[in-house]
């Protein structure tokens, strides 16, 4: 990691403003992977339960549970 570093500082102002910018990008892209907000998750349950509900009405046959588990596998 020493060595990188300074290998970085070596770098012109410009690539490193380039660099920089790369790194906060790849930061908030893996942040954004790992965390799912309460609204999200809310949102998603609502989301489900309104298809439950529409396919009983429409009388649509739903997936079984275990079904979805075995596509996660």
């Amino acid at each position: 990691m020493e060595s990188l570093w300074q290998a970085i500082q070596s770098l012109p102002l410009k690539n490193k403003e380039w660099l920089s910018s790369k790194l906060i990008e790849d930061i908030r892209d893996e942040k954004a992977l790992e965390y799912i907000s309460k609204e999200e998750v809310l949102e998603g349950i609502r989301k489900g339960l309104m298809d439950v509900q529409e396919a009983r009405k429409s009388g649509k046959q739903l997936k079984t549970l275990q079904e979805v588990i075995d596509e996660l596998c």
